[in-house]
């Protein structure tokens, strides 16, 4: 039986070394870090991870690029199924370094699921060294989405952040924030845009998205999902979740 404990997957001496893995909903990880790169893929369910700088959601068919010794914590939202690949520093060279939601291709997927079924001590010259070499390949090439929430660094944009996040349907306009936050609006959009890249709008519209992706994959009704998150339309939340979903190849 392979293993499903990370730990035994962090000094395998093959470049790439995967773990299928199986979580109820609701359940999750505490902070933890792990001395290889991760490529969190979720093949059923939906899994939100957070780390000290974002937030990423993770739906079926996209993955999580984890960078070495990133701390950060998971939870699962409804029942999840999902591969880990985990990754040899010397293997990653020019990989990004900061964590980042991808698509995973057809073919991504489907190496992903075959190197599960050879040894984790894999035939480096065979179907196994073939394989990872194949995912690497793709893992590199795989376009980016916008399934991330990048938090600022600034303590108070970082509470007016937390604050969108625990209550995504409230009324706060920018000027209510910025007073909350003690800040002026200018010093509060600047900000945003220079610390996150994003506008408030586009941030809290994101945070928006993400909750409402959550809360599908928990079983909520979609007009509950709409109303629980600010829309009033429930098409209009369609319209959003299709755009921030969309490949960034699209910006």
């Amino acid at each position: 039986m392979r293993s499903i404990r990370a730990e035994d997957y962090q000094a395998v001496p093959r470049a790439v070394a995967v773990m299928p893995k199986t979580f109820a909903a609701g359940s999750g990880t505490d902070r933890h870090h792990h001395p290889r790169a991760q490529l969190l893929y979720a093949t059923a369910g939906l899994m939100m991870a957070t780390a000290e700088d974002g937030t990423w959601v993770v739906p079926e068919g996209h993955a999580l690029w984890i960078p070495p010794s990133l701390p950060h914590a998971v939870v699962m939202h409804g029942d999840v199924a999902m591969c880990s690949a985990y990754l040899a520093r010397e293997a990653i060279a020019g990989f990004p370094s900061r964590a980042r939601v991808i698509e995973v291709s057809a073919l991504l997927a489907a190496a992903l699921a075959a190197l599960t079924n050879e040894p984790v001590l894999y035939d480096e010259a065979g179907r196994g060294g073939h394989l990872a070499a194949l995912i690497l390949d793709e893992i590199g090439r795989a376009p980016e989405t916008r399934l991330t929430l990048p938090l600022p660094r600034d303590a108070r944009l970082r509470r007016v952040c937390l604050g969108v996040i625990d209550d995504p349907a409230g009324a706060l306009d920018l000027d209510a924030w910025a007073a909350r936050a003690g800040l002026s609006r200018r010093t509060l959009t600047r900000g945003f845009r220079r610390q996150t890249g994003l506008t408030f709008g586009q941030w809290r519209a994101r945070a928006r998205v993400v909750r409402a992706l959550a809360l599908a994959a928990d079983g909520w009704a979609p007009r509950q999902v709409a109303a629980s998150v600010g829309y009033r339309s429930l098409q209009a939340l369609r319209d959003r979740t299709a755009a921030l979903v969309g490949s960034a190849r699209d910006t």
